[in-house]
């Protein structure tokens, strides 16, 4: 059967699904954790720089990653 798969390639899919498939999820909710999640407040009622660095990188981690793959796939890639 190894004749009609290759699996160097099925194997690279699988772990790009993965990272795709549930990184970027899991990124962007961690983000959205980070800002709403228990604790989020200090004691002003503001949420602390640091979190709000967490959070923005994780937006801004998801919004490069489908951006890159729009330009991707816009250049005419496979």
């Amino acid at each position: 059967m190894s004749e009609f798969v290759e699996w160097g390639a099925l194997g690279q899919v699988v772990l790009f699904g993965l990272l795709v498939g549930a990184g970027l999820p899991a990124m962007f909710a961690l983000g959205v954790r980070s800002l709403a999640g228990p604790g989020a407040r200090g004691e002003d009622g503001q949420v602390p720089l640091v979190r709000r660095v967490v959070a923005y990188a994780c937006f801004s981690t998801v919004v490069l990653a489908v951006l890159g793959a729009v330009a991707y796939i816009a250049a005419g890639g496979h």
